[in-house]
């Protein structure tokens, strides 16, 4: 699912997800079956080709290094553990390993997706040209691990709601008086209301 999201809203890969489990109910069927296939069945999601590409090539990884599509070996890591073995598959980077750990696996992960990467850079909380990858590693170890679900939520829940990625409602905004971007936005008349 976290590779489905890449690139696309929640709506479409959702839609892709339900679709691909629908068509292809089973790993080891999505792990057999031509790309073409898969392609198919996630294209609601956008860049078809290239995640089936992706989603497969992790899928055959997995049974390589697991001896089968089954991944319950992460539980007996530690979080550290678990996020360098999600990150050493093919595609699989920061943020996608974070939403493993955070959602799937109830560990106290950090994901930075486009809500939490626009929010804390224009709070000032990472610099302006720090890449996800750069921000998961300021980020993570900044945010006490007992509240980074709820504030990864919460940010997202801001960034669709107030701070958008065009037109941020700043005159709305509860951070508006610690966010160094705010006032740039209302002079500037890119903020809306």
């Amino acid at each position: 699912m976290t590779l489905l999201s890449q690139h696309t809203s929640d709506i479409n890969s959702g839609r892709a997800f339900a679709q691909l489990k629908q068509r292809l109910p089973t790993w080891e069927q999505v792990a057999t079956a031509p790309v073409s296939d898969v392609a198919d069945a996630i294209r609601p999601g956008g860049i078809a080709e290239v995640k089936a590409r992706r989603i497969k090539q992790v899928l055959e990884e997995v049974s390589e290094r697991e001896g089968r599509l089954d991944l319950t070996r992460l539980h007996s890591m530690t979080d550290d553990e678990a996020f360098d073995y999600l990150c050493s598959f093919h595609g699989v980077g920061p943020k996608t390993a974070a939403c493993v750990l955070v959602f799937s696996m109830d560990r106290p992960a950090f994901p930075i997706d486009t809500h939490v990467h626009r929010i804390t850079r224009r709070l000032g909380l990472i610099p302006d040209g720090a890449s996800a990858d750069a921000a998961h590693a300021l980020l993570e170890p900044a945010v006490p691990a007992e509240i980074r679900y709820e504030f990864h939520v919460q940010l997202i829940r801001h960034g669709r709601e107030i701070c958008k990625a065009r037109h941020p409602r700043c005159p709305d905004c509860v951070l508006f008086d610690l966010c160094p971007a705010g006032e740039s936005f209302v002079a500037t008349g890119e903020a809306s209301s």
